[in-house]
């Protein structure tokens, strides 16, 4: 924290998460922790007095690798008691639980007050997020700075399928009751959902799509399929998820499978930048003569969270083809310097203020 002329009026802060995906690249996230860094460090040699203070902000496992659970460090700080009872139980793929690996980290001292983590609303006036685009818009069309208006709503849905195993040869394709054709068939249903849906804001993916026994000659007889999908609209979202879950139950009907679990496992809200953020993040960029584009975010971020608690902002920089979770991500030096020097700017901006 840097402390300012008045301690006691709510502090600005800013930050982002360091932790990644396996086989990704390394300035997802990133930038925003080093880059606030370094727009304070700015901001000190140029002499500058903040007004409110400012904090910097390292969330931790803003991925969902380990625990399963996205933007698990920015929930818990946004107040998800939900989370908080949740965590008690839950282990990684080496059945390591939460706790242990948060003790083992220096994070977590007593496993029955999480609550402690918990921000209040007011405790900070503005949290402002640098991160790259995670997109090609920036790059393609030319522009320095993008500056979010809106983060989408994620949704993630877990599904199986039960149905009858069997020899690949020896079944005969009409008395057939394929688990595998049932995930394969609601995973083509996703797609042409959200392209129903006629908006190029709406996504689906099937990120996740398991046989059992996961023979070549074995009929499948199990099936498990995880599906992602998000909307800066969420009654637009939620009828997508809707029409999904119709599909399955007709899959299931029609192929002679059971639908054995549809469960929707997190289903968040759409964020929406604050309009004196927004303005902020403008002026500065058009003080520093960089061009800048109004765009949003299909990507959630921590600050999708924050904005639970703390009117949010988000300033994106380009990167190379708009690669990003894979090795080929990256964003040069004049772009990231680009970045910060508009995150800077907004800190003096809303530390005055």
């Amino acid at each position: 924290m840097w402390e300012g002329l008045q301690p006691e009026l709510a502090a600005v802060a800013t930050g982002s998460h360091i932790d990644a995906i396996p086989y990704s690249g390394k300035y997802d996230g990133v930038v925003g922790v080093l880059g606030a860094i370094e727009a304070i460090n700015v901001l000190k040699r140029s002499g500058f007095k903040p007004k409110r203070s400012l904090e910097v902000i390292l969330f931790t496992s803003e991925e969902p690798t380990r625990f399963g659970i996205s933007c698990l460090g920015s929930r818990l700080l946004a107040g998800s008691e939900a989370l908080a009872n949740a965590l008690k139980t839950t282990v990684d793929g080496q059945n390591i639980s939460f706790f242990d690996a948060a003790r083992s980290a220096g994070y977590a001292n007593d496993q029955d007050d999480l609550s402690s983590v918990f921000l209040k609303k007011g405790t900070y006036s503005a949290f402002v997020e640098l991160h790259i685009e995670q997109g090609p818009i920036l790059e393609e069309e030319g522009i320095s700075i993008g500056i979010v208006t809106a983060i989408a709503a994620p949704a993630s849905i877990r599904v199986e399928f039960e149905g009858n195993g069997g020899h690949a040869g020896a079944v005969l394709m009409p008395k057939r009751n394929d688990a595998g054709l049932a995930a394969a068939e609601l995973a083509l249903a996703v797609e042409r959902h959200v392209l129903e849906s006629g908006s190029i804001d709406s996504v689906g993916t099937v990120g996740i799509l398991e046989l059992h026994p996961g023979a070549i000659n074995s009929i499948p007889s199990k099936s498990h399929i995880e599906i992602d999908t998000r909307d800066i609209d969420e009654e637009r979202r939620n009828i997508i998820i809707e029409k999904i879950r119709q599909s399955a139950n007709t899959i299931a009907i029609n192929r002679g499978v059971r639908l054995s679990e549809f469960k929707i496992i997190n289903q968040d809200p759409p964020a929406l930048s604050e309009k004196s953020i927004i303005e902020a993040m403008e002026a500065s960029s058009k003080e520093l003569n960089l061009t800048h584009k109004l765009m949003i975010s299909r990507a959630y971020h921590d600050s999708l969270f924050m904005a639970r608690v703390s009117p949010m902002g988000m300033i994106f920089i380009p990167c190379y083809k708009g690669y990003s979770h894979k090795p080929e991500e990256f964003s040069s030096v004049d772009d990231i310097s680009n970045g910060v020097k508009v995150l800077a700017l907004t800190l003096a901006k809303l530390s005055l203020e």
